[in-house]
């Protein structure tokens, strides 16, 4: 591939991905809506359909060999994420306000997360082991979200657990019922949707193997690439959106959006095909990457519970700690 070409599919790749991500998101959210699905399932389904260009994008990195830029999208969206949809919507709409156990439940499984990833990333665990620990936590996790108060009469839990968690549900449904309520969908809403991820991931696969070309032909280090590059354009859409979100006052819709997708990231754009094909060897700037996204993601949690939501300075300070990643992952490239 030539540098115009290069140029081309990144430019073009990463316009029809982002666009097309939209008609996916609500084209899912309908067929979702249709099959019954509780509004908060309703938000991970969504945050998945946007997650397509960052997912499809590192697992062609990885099967292609290019395993550090595989690693950097997903890793460098999830940083990207935090800053973008929590940080810049906090400063946008000057205060987004959250329930403490709604922070809290999400919170403990998006760190568990970000610890499985960071271990897997330096070795500490396999691949294959840190998708199982993900996945211990995960499964349970959405299942709770899709059964509300019927499965955590079933599952037996303590009579305090099970009222906490009941809690912490009821709030994050509310505050997604107005944020996350789409038409019922028809059985042509299922056509376009696959339509519209056949082309988000063809585009996708043009828009990282143009952005790798051109990395390699101006000698950009692929943790820039990956982690800088490719992870703030993929995550664009997830970006507007939770703006948006944390402009009209929907809190907890926004934070399930940014820790929804970070969880999604790691799962299907890392560890899943890191299972299957394999990691980098542990390196010091995949560390500094997974560091930095375990390290933001427990500040903005800090922050969003003591707070009960995250004020303008909180956003701008998470801003601030983006604008240090970027700093340390280019020194350290």
């Amino acid at each position: 591939m030539t540098v115009e070409l290069a140029v081309v599919a990144f430019v073009a790749g990463a316009v029809v991905s982002l666009a097309m991500s939209w008609l996916l998101v609500s084209r899912l959210e309908r067929v979702g809506e249709s099959l019954g699905l509780s509004e908060a399932l309703l938000g991970v389904l969504a945050a998945l359909a946007a997650d397509t260009p960052e997912i499809t994008a590192s697992v062609t990195a990885i099967s292609h060999n290019q395993r550090t830029i595989g690693a950097g999208v997903v890793i460098g969206s999830n940083v990207f994420n935090l800053a973008a949809l929590l940080g810049l919507g906090a400063v946008v709409a000057g205060r987004i306000g959250l329930h403490r156990k709604v922070v809290a439940l999400g919170g403990a499984v998006a760190m568990w997360v970000a610890i499985a990833c960071l271990g897997s990333i330096a070795g500490v665990v396999s691949p294959l082991v840190g998708l199982f620990l993900l996945l211990v936590v995960l499964v349970p996790y959405l299942i709770v979200l899709g059964g509300g108060a019927g499965v955590l009469g079933r599952a037996r839990l303590p009579s305090r657990l099970s009222a906490w968690l009941a809690s912490a549900i009821d709030e994050e449904e509310l505050e997604l019922l107005v944020s996350v309520h789409p038409q019922r969908g028809k059985p042509k809403d299922a056509l376009v949707a696959a339509g519209a991820l056949a082309v988000v991931v063809v585009a996708s696969v043009e828009m990282e193997q143009g952005a790798s070309r051109l990395g390699q032909h101006y000698a950009v280090a692929n943790v820039v690439v990956g982690g800088l590059v490719l992870a703030a354009v993929t995550s664009l859409p997830n970006a507007v959106a939770a703006v948006y979100l944390a402009s009209k006052g929907r809190g907890a819709a926004a934070l399930s959006t940014a820790l929804n997708s970070n969880t999604l990231n790691v799962l299907a754009g890392l560890l899943v095909p890191a299972a299957l094909i394999g990691l980098a060897k542990p390196s010091g700037e995949g560390f500094l990457v997974a560091a930095w996204y375990l390290g933001l993601t427990a500040l903005t949690l800090a922050l969003a519970y003591v707070d009960t939501g995250l004020r303008r300075w909180a956003g701008w300070a998470i801003v601030a700690c983006y604008g240090a990643f970027v700093a340390s992952v280019l020194a350290s490239s």
